[in-house]
């Protein structure tokens, strides 16, 4: 087992956090109920926000979606035909906390890995948000490969003993209009959108890339509040103040409809030479309130009529024939027109026009038939050559210029002709039947061809049916006055206000404590924001002095000015340099913005509320010098602590990073072939790495013999320690346990034949003989003398070795049986 240090230490900062800088509902709900209850508010204002204030975890939709206790591990990411890797290739993952890189030169397709997991979990990357170019969103398909691209995500969800697997597919060439299915056990396929993950992601999203730190340089400074205030266990009270916000809303809008409505019913009442209207004026003027009673017994006062017969004499009222002025001119236009027309055609200007349109299209035949013998016309011989086509070019000039009177003519009776057409409406939906026929002779005379008959027709029509639309208006006018129609009109009006101020008036005790409630509320939320931010700002800092090593640069505090609702809300860090108070973005160097930007992330990425376990990180480590390399193995074992992290990374300066600081890490390399064929090779982890310590100590020339005898079991001790610590990690996150409960229960276990019984049985044992029982089952005979071998390297007379290289092999072979019982039920 790893002795307790100080690499331990964030696993108990990050659980601390969990308080604060996630959203644990329960402690928010008792913290605001304290404040609630201690508040001088009136006790209606009060109920109001006990109303709104429901705890999630006890609303009928608690089960739904993605939970903390439903924490989220990856097994392996397969991936085929998408960006640089053709056929299919898996990258296979520890579904358990700890620290796996993912190594390769530029090209060897690390990131196909990345992008492709991103996109399965959240429809798109943060390369594609940057990289706006159509050449890339176009052309991201592998081009070695005829399959259909595919990303195949497998994930160890605690509390289901067998893996989900998140599949992506794309019906087309727009990679941000993936297909993306989940398979859940006992949940059986459905749409990944349909598994209710998307406000998880959104709020905990677990993929950070180099164009992600970017975002910290480059991004809106609400942005930057945006994903820290989603997880400082806020949202719910956001999510109240915006139901109170809604009856606020709801209240305030039918006060205002009221109050923007009385001017106009004023203005209509003081028109009216009505006693009626005078007692009404009076009852919407009073101070404090109108008078209901008056009011309501003006309305019920009215006398009753049909609402049929007044809408049709309102309509006809209303109706509106053709405009005579309008009418009349435009007929004698077209009647001026057609003799003006008349007049030409008769002359030799029509001729003309004529002769020079026959000779045009001569010309054009003659010039698409150059070699033609012929005339196309009599049959003659005679050609219509170069000499006859510019005589008749000029004759053509000539003739046109004598036909333009006719031209002009021709177009003004057209004008005419449709100027007359666009007075002439249609027959409207509905109308009095003594205009039926009326209004359909005239809307006939858009039919009309000839011009002398359009404006005979046009003229009388409009006539007839503008005399019969008056003589209807009358009658309705005298009709509608005689119903009393303007008192009518005023009162119905009336009514429709009354019953919106008598709302709006009930509703102004309401409004007022709804305001009061949010005040209070707003003000709790502050105190509790900053309550809350800060550990968040705490963890922030440790990174941070992490990573920062022997800069200069001091990270003074993290703070949110502004609200979840503001139109101006932003992330403020303040830094200091060499004790001067600065602008982070102002004095820091790029490494050091990329430093900064993990030291918000990480916090983020670790809280306890956040349903996934693992952390996906492209590409942090550029622009960083070696100093904060070895920051971020560190920071990154750290979290490793209590999340299982995949760095993908070219730079093999991290890889180092890790070894000299001797911190357990499994390393995967990534290999690019011709054809885009990827090939992913385990480098080493940290079982792999006692064994190599163990093979290189086995094989070192005149060693002491308690090298051999004491020093070796030890280290083949930590390789089956960790062995069945991997094992029991698993089991106890398949039975539920989530991972803060499964490393207490590992870390508690502190004799080799514990941590054994964990492996493989699942729980503690009364008795070394179970344990050994099982171990023989599984692992072979031998395995058990094994075993005592490496426990008795810890006693004073060590254990005998007569051949180490063979006695390391053994210890191998069972690590890697045991390591094994994790995917029995895979």
């Amino acid at each position: 087992m790893t002795e307790p240090s100080e690499h331990n230490e964030p696993m108990e900062h990050v659980e601390q956090a969990g308080h604060i800088s996630a959203g644990d509902g329960s402690s928010v709900f008792s913290r605001l109920a304290g404040l609630l209850e201690a508040s001088t508010l009136a006790e209606t204002a009060k109920e109001m926000l006990h109303e709104v204030l429901s705890d999630p975890g006890t609303g009928s939709d608690a089960s739904a979606g993605l939970r903390p206790e439903h924490r989220v591990f990856l097994e392996s990411i397969s991936v085929s035909g998408f960006r640089g890797i053709g056929r299919k290739a898996r990258l296979p993952l520890n579904a358990k906390p700890g620290v796996t890189l993912v190594v390769g030169r530029n090209g060897s397709g690390k990131s196909s890995f990345a992008e492709g997991a991103e996109t399965a979990f959240t429809g798109r990357t943060a390369r594609l948000d940057k990289q706006r170019s159509e050449v890339w969103r176009r052309h991201w398909r592998n081009l070695h490969d005829g399959a259909e691209p595919k990303v195949e995500v497998r994930l160890a969800i605690a509390g289901d003993a067998r893996p989900s697997t998140l599949t992506c597919t794309w019906p087309g060439d727009d990679v941000t209009a993936p297909e993306v299915e989940l398979k859940q056990p006992g949940h059986g396929r459905r749409p990944f959108k349909d598994a209710g993950w998307e406000r998880a992601l959104n709020d905990y999203r677990p993929f950070l890339s180099y164009s992600d730190l970017d975002k910290v340089i480059s991004g809106k400074p609400s942005e930057l509040y945006d994903s820290v205030a989603t997880i400082l266990g806020l949202g719910e009270l956001t999510a109240a103040d915006e139901r109170l916000q809604a009856v606020e809303k709801e209240l305030t809008s039918a006060v205002k409809t009221a109050e923007a409505e009385l001017p106009a019913l004023v203005e209509e009442l003081s028109a009216l030479d009505d006693p009626r209207a005078e007692r009404a004026l009076t009852a919407v003027s009073r101070a404090g309130a109108p008078d209901f009673d008056e009011l309501d017994a003006l309305v019920t006062g009215l006398p009753d009529a049909d609402d049929d017969r007044l809408r049709e004499l309102r309509a006809t009222v209303e109706l509106a024939g053709p405009d005579l002025g309008a009418v009349g001119a435009a007929v004698d236009r077209l009647r001026e027109a057609a003799a003006v027309f008349d007049d030409v055609r008769a002359s030799n200007a029509e001729d003309a026009h004529q002769r020079a349109e026959l000779l045009s299209k001569a010309l054009d035949h003659s010039l698409r038939h150059a070699d033609e013998d012929t005339c196309p016309v009599c049959g003659s011989d005679r050609p219509l050559d170069e000499a006859w086509a510019e005589r008749a070019a000029e004759q053509v000039a000539a003739l046109r210029r004598e036909a333009a009177t006719a031209q002009e003519a021709r177009t003004e009776l057209r004008d005419a002709v449709d100027a007359v057409r666009h007075l002439v409406t249609r027959v409207p939906a509905w109308l009095p039947a003594p205009l039926v026929v009326p209004w359909g002779e005239w809307a006939a005379c858009r039919a009309v061809d000839d011009a002398g008959l359009l404006a005979t027709r046009a003229g009388t029509a409009a006539l007839v049916l503008a005399d019969a639309c008056a003589a209807l208006r009358e009658g309705a006018a005298r009709e509608l006055e005689k119903l009393d129609e303007e008192w009518r009109r005023c009162v119905t009006r009336l009514a429709a206000w009354l019953d919106r101020a008598r709302t709006a008036h009930a509703g102004k005790p309401r409004l007022r404590q709804v305001r009061a409630a949010r005040k209070w509320l707003k003000e709790a939320c502050a105190e509790l924001r900053e309550e809350r931010l800060r550990p968040f700002e705490e963890h922030s800092q440790r990174i941070w002095e992490e990573l920062r090593q022997q800069g200069n640069v001091d990270l003074r505090s993290v703070r949110l000015t502004g609200s979840e609702r503001a139109t101006v809300r932003k992330l403020v860090m303040d830094v200091s340099v060499d004790g001067t108070e600065a602008a982070a973005l102002g004095v820091m160097s790029q490494g050091e913005l990329h430093s900064l930007a993990l030291s918000l992330f990480l916090p983020r990425a670790a809280a306890p509320d956040s349903p996934f376990g693992f952390v996906v990180i492209d590409d942090p480590v550029q622009s960083m010098d070696p100093a904060k390399v070895h920051g971020l193995a560190k920071v990154l074992h750290d979290l490793g602590e209590t999340r299982q992290v995949v760095v993908f990374t070219h730079d093999t300066r991290l890889q180092r990073a890790f070894t000299n600081q001797e911190l357990p890490v499994t390393v995967l390399e990534v290999e690019r072939e011709a054809r885009s064929t990827v090939t992913v090779r385990r480098v080493t982890d940290p079982i792999g790495q006692a064994l190599d310590d163990a093979r290189a100590l086995a094989r070192t020339p005149n060693l002491p013999s308690a090298a051999l005898t004491h020093v070796l079991p030890s280290l083949c001790r930590t390789v089956l320690e960790r062995a069945f610590s991997e094992a029991a990690w698993l089991r106890l996150h398949r039975a539920g346990l989530t991972e803060y409960e499964a490393e207490r229960t590992v870390t508690a276990a502190v004799r080799l034949m514990d941590i054994a019984a964990l492996g493989l049985l699942g729980g503690p044992s009364k008795t070394a003989g179970d344990v050994y029982r099982e171990l023989r089952r599984r692992c072979g005979p031998g395995a058990v003398d094994l075993v005592r071998q490496c426990q008795e390297g810890a006693h004073p007379t060590g254990t005998s070795m007569p051949d180490p290289l063979r006695f390391v092999r053994d210890v191998e072979a069972v690590a890697q049986t045991v390591r094994k019982l994790g995917e029995a039920t895979r």
